[in-house]
Protein backbone atom coordinates (compact mmCIF):
# COMPACT_ATOMS: atom_id res chain seq x y z
CA UNK A 1 0.00 0.00 0.00
CA UNK A 2 0.82 3.60 -0.70
CA UNK A 3 0.67 6.71 1.20
CA UNK A 4 -1.83 9.56 0.03
CA UNK A 5 -3.19 13.23 0.64
CA UNK A 6 -6.44 14.28 -0.43
CA UNK A 7 -7.19 17.73 -0.22
CA UNK A 8 -10.68 18.78 -1.57
CA UNK A 9 -12.54 22.03 -1.38
CA UNK A 10 -16.54 22.22 -1.15
CA UNK A 11 -18.38 25.31 -1.55
CA UNK A 12 -19.26 26.99 1.46
CA UNK A 13 -22.54 27.05 1.30
CA UNK A 14 -22.63 23.67 1.88
CA UNK A 15 -24.51 22.53 5.16
CA UNK A 16 -22.84 19.90 7.80
CA UNK A 17 -25.35 17.09 7.21
CA UNK A 18 -23.91 17.27 3.35
CA UNK A 19 -20.21 18.32 4.48
CA UNK A 20 -20.45 14.57 6.64
CA UNK A 21 -21.94 12.36 4.27
CA UNK A 22 -18.99 13.60 2.02
CA UNK A 23 -16.45 12.61 4.35
CA UNK A 24 -18.47 9.23 4.89
CA UNK A 25 -18.55 8.41 0.99
CA UNK A 26 -14.94 9.16 0.90
CA UNK A 27 -14.19 7.41 3.95
CA UNK A 28 -16.58 4.45 2.27
CA UNK A 29 -14.46 4.29 -0.64
CA UNK A 30 -10.44 4.14 1.10
CA UNK A 31 -11.90 1.67 3.43
CA UNK A 32 -12.42 -0.93 0.16
CA UNK A 33 -8.67 -1.41 0.47
CA UNK A 34 -6.78 1.19 2.57
CA UNK A 35 -7.33 2.89 6.26
CA UNK A 36 -7.65 6.79 6.62
CA UNK A 37 -4.51 8.18 8.96
CA UNK A 38 -5.96 11.47 9.24
CA UNK A 39 -8.80 13.73 8.22
CA UNK A 40 -7.67 17.82 9.13
CA UNK A 41 -10.66 20.09 8.36
CA UNK A 42 -9.00 23.57 7.42
CA UNK A 43 -12.92 25.14 7.25
CA UNK A 44 -13.29 28.00 5.52
CA UNK A 45 -10.48 29.77 3.50
CA UNK A 46 -10.11 32.53 0.85
CA UNK A 47 -9.33 30.79 -2.97
CA UNK A 48 -5.94 32.20 -4.70
CA UNK A 49 -8.49 32.96 -7.80
CA UNK A 50 -11.98 32.37 -8.22
CA UNK A 51 -13.22 29.43 -9.00
CA UNK A 52 -17.10 28.95 -10.28
CA UNK A 53 -17.06 32.78 -9.56
CA UNK A 54 -16.32 31.77 -5.75
CA UNK A 55 -13.98 33.65 -3.84
CA UNK A 56 -14.06 31.14 -0.54
CA UNK A 57 -14.32 27.37 -0.15
CA UNK A 58 -14.29 25.09 2.83
CA UNK A 59 -11.10 22.62 2.70
CA UNK A 60 -10.33 19.52 4.16
CA UNK A 61 -6.59 17.39 3.81
CA UNK A 62 -7.23 13.70 4.01
CA UNK A 63 -3.98 11.30 4.63
CA UNK A 64 -4.63 7.59 4.11
CA UNK A 65 -3.09 4.48 2.66
CA UNK A 66 -4.39 2.30 0.24
CA UNK A 67 -3.84 0.12 -3.35
CA UNK A 68 -3.45 1.97 -6.86
CA UNK A 69 -7.42 1.76 -7.27
CA UNK A 70 -8.47 3.59 -5.11
CA UNK A 71 -7.13 7.26 -5.75
CA UNK A 72 -8.51 6.47 -9.63
CA UNK A 73 -12.19 5.59 -7.97
CA UNK A 74 -11.73 8.92 -5.46
CA UNK A 75 -11.38 11.07 -8.43
CA UNK A 76 -13.95 9.40 -10.16
CA UNK A 77 -16.66 10.56 -7.46
CA UNK A 78 -15.78 13.41 -6.51
CA UNK A 79 -15.71 14.59 -9.95
CA UNK A 80 -19.45 14.26 -10.16
CA UNK A 81 -19.97 15.74 -6.96
CA UNK A 82 -21.80 18.83 -7.42
CA UNK A 83 -20.30 20.71 -3.95
CA UNK A 84 -16.87 19.73 -4.58
CA UNK A 85 -15.27 22.80 -6.36
CA UNK A 86 -11.52 21.49 -6.41
CA UNK A 87 -9.70 18.45 -5.10
CA UNK A 88 -5.76 16.71 -5.46
CA UNK A 89 -4.87 13.99 -4.91
CA UNK A 90 -0.97 13.20 -4.61
CA UNK A 91 0.98 10.00 -3.64
CA UNK A 92 3.53 11.14 -0.42
CA UNK A 93 6.90 9.10 -0.85
CA UNK A 94 9.76 9.06 2.09
CA UNK A 95 12.45 10.80 1.15
CA UNK A 96 15.54 8.92 2.78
Amino acid sequence: MKKYELVYILRTDTDDETKQKIQDKLKGIIDTNGEVEAVDVWGNRKLAYQIQKLSDGYYVLVKFNAGAEVPKELDRNLKIMDQVIRHMIINVTDNK
